[in-house]
């Protein structure tokens, strides 16, 4: 694996250079939902092929997958507009729990397990997610606790070409952190967020490292490039696939993975505030001139938006209302909510 060909391959995550300017810009929305598994009686997360077993027969069942933890993940097909994808949400994360409560599972939408690492095992055994897992290892005890015991709600927008498309990749960046700690539903030294800050800065990328220069094909090939391999060196793509920034590239859509998990409110209007940001010129160029000064600030942002300090909560909820706004639709309460029940006081 050479830079070459790093930058080979990151170039086929980026939008075509190519496409016909006049192509109507579509402006879809998906989902990938993930949840906490608990065994109602042990509380213990659950096996695969008990959760497989229970929603066998459900209409969503070929939109499940799972974390390494053993995390549900129901990831939407793409939808026309946040509203679509919030009605399909919330429908589908109705029967996900009834199907999995009548099998005796529970479904918990916490961003950070409080659960031991004894009660969450690594489920997902494959030789990626053993590998990462002692990569992870090497550097701390972050990485068990991402990969088995974190969950998010993470959108997917379609991402255009040219100037639009620049634009759009500048302003899911810019203003992440502020977002991120607007729809936080923890905060502080254990927090999802922090977690993830501490997991691996060399394939993470919380801070601006993804906005230097005028090329970010380029930008993302030396982060690509300098973080450690731990995979098969020959096999670049699947490099590639270890690399977890809070906004990751995926050739014709981003994938936005920083926010903690959502209740189905809290996800509705994760949803319509980031396609809103990517998919309204006005806004986004307004945002991106408001928001641009402080690039050089984008790491201090971050862990102000972990640790719960700062005014970033505020200048991210200010953005929320404005650009909900400009929806029709209520901004709704962004105060943080978790969870209660069998994972409080599970061992």
């Amino acid at each position: 694996m050479n830079h070459t060909e790093v930058h080979q391959r990151v170039a086929g995550v980026f939008p075509a250079p190519g496409r016909h300017p006049r192509r109507p810009r579509t402006t879809r929305v998906a989902v990938e939902h993930e949840l906490l598994t608990a065994d109602a009686l042990t509380g213990r997360s659950v096996p695969l092929d008990r959760v497989r077993a229970a929603t066998a027969r459900a209409p969503y069942a070929p939109y499940l997958a799972f974390e390494p933890g053993g995390q549900v993940e129901l990831s939407l097909p793409t939808a026309a507009c946040p509203v679509d994808i919030e009605r399909r949400l919330r429908a589908d994360v109705s029967a996900l729990r009834h199907d999995c409560a009548a099998a005796g599972i529970r479904l918990v939408a916490r961003p950070v397990d409080r659960r031991s690492e004894e009660a969450v095992p690594l489920r997902l055994c494959s030789p990626r997610y053993v590998a990462m897992q002692r990569h992870f290892d090497s550097i701390g005890p972050a990485g068990r606790t991402m990969m088995r015991r974190t969950a998010s709600t993470q959108v997917c927008l379609d991402w255009w070409s040219g100037r639009a498309g620049a634009e759009q990749w500048r302003v899911l960046q810019l203003t992440a952190p502020f977002l991120a700690a607007a729809f936080a539903r923890s905060d502080g030294a254990t927090s999802r967020l922090a977690t993830w800050l501490a997991v691996d800065p060399t394939r993470t990328a919380f801070d601006d490292r993804l906005l230097h220069g005028d090329d970010p094909i380029a930008a993302y090939a030396d982060f690509a490039w300098r973080a450690v391999v731990f995979t098969d060196p020959g096999d670049v793509d699947q490099h590639l696939t270890t690399l977890f920034p809070p906004v990751r590239p995926r050739g014709c859509y981003l994938e936005v993975r920083y926010p903690d998990v959502q209740d189905e409110d809290g996800a509705g209007r994760l949803v319509a505030t980031l396609a809103t940001l990517a998919y309204d010129d006005d806004l986004r160029r307004e945002v991106l001139r408001r928001f641009e000064p402080g690039r050089a600030h984008l790491g201090r942002h971050w862990e102000e938006a972990a640790h719960g300090t700062g005014d970033v909560a505020a200048i991210g909820r200010d953005l929320v209302v404005s650009t909900l706004a400009l929806t029709g639709g209520p901004a709704g309460s962004l105060a943080a909510a978790g969870g209660a029940g069998i994972l409080d006081g599970a061992a």
